[in-house]
């Protein structure tokens, strides 16, 4: 399975080799560093944190401080900590899958053609009526009709002499959990990690975006990658020693 955070950007347009004009959601995703891997064993249900974005060291709760340290994400000299933190589920098929604390995850794990399912928070509308928020038709637009034009009507029958709960009435529109699924993936930019997807995607500009997927998640260690550098560093020195120095007769 695959996970990523980002944040929306911005729409735009693609054209095809055909010439057709698509419209796509410019999504800035990852890189995104594992947290905490929970395990069935110790916590009840497999599980990996990841944490992306990033925030002064003074917006930070001392808990989330040491729950970053503890995981070595972070150190005490640093100045900035991870914005946000999200859990992704593992299924049964995923459990064994190798990633560590530290581990980074980026939009490589992603091809030209995936169908992926985007979760963020809609745009607030804050309160709304009946019109708008659920598409009623409003009273009739005739001569005689006074201050009818946008109510909803009957809310309920005299007998029962209450109204019922469920009714479809005005108040708070927006800012809710949406999820849009079957979303595909028409570009993979790998040096800006940047996610072009087909469509519309929830919320607004600069909102955090959940991208899930399926299929293998691509997961690269900074750790070993630093050890690496370092071993062909060390060898290299070790290999210049070795090499005879050449004196010019005199």
């Amino acid at each position: 399975m695959k996970f990523l955070l980002g944040k929306k950007l911005e729409m735009t347009q693609i054209f095809t080799e055909s010439g057709l004009v698509l419209p796509v959601t410019k999504v800035q995703a990852g890189q995104c560093t594992a947290v905490q891997v929970k395990s069935r064993e110790k916590d009840g249900y497999s599980a990996v944190q990841f944490a992306y974005g990033e925030r002064k060291k003074k917006n930070v709760a001392k808990p989330q401080q040491g729950h970053f340290l503890k995981s070595e994400v972070r150190s005490k000299k640093s100045e900035t900590y991870p914005r946000y933190v999200r859990e992704m589920r593992l299924k049964d098929g995923d459990a064994d899958i190798s990633i560590h604390s530290g581990d980074v995850v980026d939009v490589s794990s992603f091809v030209v053609g995936d169908m992926v399912s985007v979760t963020g928070t809609s745009k607030g509308k804050g309160f709304q009526g009946v019109v708008k928020r659920y598409g009623f038709s409003g009273g009739r637009k005739t001569h005689g009709n006074k201050d009818q034009l946008r109510m909803p009507g009957s809310v309920g029958a005299k007998g029962p002499a209450h109204v019922f709960k469920g009714t479809r009435m005005g108040g708070r529109m927006g800012n809710e959990q949406v999820t849009t699924k079957n979303m595909e993936v028409v570009k993979v930019d790998e040096q800006e990690n940047v996610l072009y997807l087909r469509g519309a995607v929830p919320g607004a500009r600069n909102g955090l975006i959940v991208i899930k997927g399926e299929g293998e998640m691509k997961v690269r260690s900074e750790k070993k990658e630093a050890e690496e550098e370092i071993k062909k560093e060390a060898e290299a020195i070790e290999v210049k020693d070795e090499q005879p120095v050449e004196r010019k007769a005199e």
